[in-house]
């Protein structure tokens, strides 16, 4: 029987990649620690700056807003309504129960609202849906947060799903991205400062976060993700995972420690315009957003 390694008492979880047996209190006290680990380590944020956590009703987003919230950050949350039927309006309502258990704001913007649903975008744009997804989900994030007033946008992206994204990106050297592979993305050019305080815990381990807490979460996957690449690439780094405890962690920050210092050395930033319709940050003269809805509007005569 293992025990605890901090207190003694019978473990309840024992983290391989770290060989540490922990028992549910204590293993809540490790999870939060390692959240405020990583916002120490690459500077994310101070508690003096008001944070909006980018919430899905999933696991990651939902664990990371409470353990902001009880390491005494100013984290407020901020949900888009994709309009995907029956999986949305679940994941909607736990986010807003979510808010309310944590006594904190839920700022909401439907995508139905301001551009088309998801579903109703797939009927006129053959491009993968997840792509499209992201960058409506990036440019919202980034307007609503300004627009309100917060500093900092917090994503849940952990370590698994940094992981593949690295891979991916080094399977197919797509430099530009790998540049951009950090945990934080400075506020520069009208861009809010981007976080991802999750990134060196995995997906098990914000899992167990949230079961220990009671953390009611949306278990089911986004029925757009099924087929993604992505996908593949988790199951096999996970495969590598179970072989050898910490090699996606080791993965990862090696990288950050490494290659991504290499890849920035004379680096010239690219010149961005503001976007003659919304007047967003883009490279051209209108921005992705404002392209996707003048398209969607064609096709769907006017």
């Amino acid at each position: 029987m293992r025990k605890c390694i901090k207190c003694g008492e019978k473990a309840q979880i024992y983290l391989p990649q770290h060989r540490l047996s922990l028992c549910k209190t204590h293993y809540i006290e490790w999870f939060e620690n390692r959240v405020e680990k990583s916002i120490k380590e690459f500077q994310m944020f101070s508690k003096k700056e008001k944070i909006l956590v980018a919430v899905s009703g999933g696991k990651d987003s939902l664990s990371l807003w409470q353990a902001l919230v009880k390491l005494g950050y100013d984290a407020d949350g901020f949900y888009i309504d994709l309009g995907i039927g029956d999986y949305s309006k679940k994941s909607f309502n736990i986010s807003i129960a979510f808010s309310e258990k944590l006594d904190r704001t839920l700022h909401t913007v439907s995508l139905e609202d301001e551009v088309m649903s998801i579903p109703q975008i797939k009927n006129y744009d053959n491009r993968p849906t997840c792509s499209i997804c992201g960058t409506l989900k990036r440019y919202y994030m980034n307007k609503v947060a300004k627009h309100l007033g917060y500093r900092v946008v917090a994503t849940g992206h952990n370590l698994d799903d940094e992981s593949a994204v690295l891979f991916s990106n080094t399977l197919n050297w797509s430099v530009d991205y790998l540049k951009r592979q950090y945990p934080v993305l400075p506020e520069e050019n009208s861009f809010i400062r981007k976080v991802k305080p999750l990134c060196k815990i995995s997906e098990k381990e914000s899992a167990m976060y949230a079961v220990l807490c009671g953390i009611e979460y949306i278990e089911e996957e986004c029925p757009f993700s099924e087929g993604a690449t992505s996908i593949d690439y988790k199951t096999f780094l996970s495969r590598l995972e179970e072989k050898s405890p910490g090699i996606k962690l080791r993965f990862y920050s090696e990288f950050l420690r490494k290659m991504y210092p290499i890849l920035h050395i004379g680096e010239e930033k690219p010149h961005l315009n503001r976007c003659s319709i919304c007047g967003e940050p883009t490279t051209g003269e209108i921005c992705s957003v404002c392209n996707l809805k003048n398209k969607l509007k064609l096709k769907a005569g006017g």
